[in-house]
């Protein structure tokens, strides 16, 4: 069980029977009464954001989730197909369930699949992914508008800016958790 004092950005929880992660948090304490807990959270099924103020005395469920290491296959009309390793059963994800994860998803990439009550509700990518450079305009030199950077197209189909010796047809590192070019992959 957590109490509100528990809260902080990233906690699962249980309310009204379907999981939450809690996207920002703020702490009050007025000059008289008891303190207030602010909370942002976003339903992890739906996607619905709401916003929520609890006592300090109020307790909360932790979600029942399970993460399952599995295989990308393929994405066929918005739906996302992933092969769980072990057991070798298919499941399929929606693209909100999928959201800017759609962006670093290529064949035979392992994640994590989230489950509650065993059904995909999301997925976790590993923090770092090597995608290839599909087109890449040259740099000009002396183009100091774009400063050192320029945008390339991703295999993916994922814009981002990179140094400007990044060519079309080499291998990038991207850090899944920002967005952004790392390192050229040595092949």
């Amino acid at each position: 069980m957590y109490t509100a004092s528990n809260l902080r950005k990233g906690i699962k929880l249980l309310l009204d029977k379907e999981p939450y992660v809690v996207i920002d948090f703020q702490f009050t304490k007025p000059g008289k009464g008891q303190a207030l807990y602010r909370c942002k959270m976003r339903n992890m099924i739906s996607g619905i954001m709401i916003d929520r103020t609890y006592r300090s005395v109020d307790t909360f469920e932790p979600a029942d989730l399970e993460q399952r290491r599995m295989q990308y296959l393929y994405n066929q009309e918005g739906h996302f197909h992933f092969m769980d390793l072990q057991t070798f059963d298919q499941v399929s994800l929606g693209e909100e369930q999928v959201s800017d994860a759609k962006n670093y998803l290529i064949d035979n990439l392992e994640v994590d699949v989230l489950l509650f009550d065993g059904r995909p509700i999301g997925i976790t990518l590993p923090n770092f992914v090597d995608l290839r450079v599909i087109q890449a305009d040259p740099w000009a030199k002396g183009d100091s508008v774009a400063g050192d950077s320029k945008p390339v197209t991703l295999e993916t189909g994922y814009i981002l800016r990179v140094p400007p010796f990044v060519e079309e047809g080499i291998k990038i590192t991207v850090d899944t958790r920002t967005g952004e070019y790392v390192t050229r992959v040595k092949e």
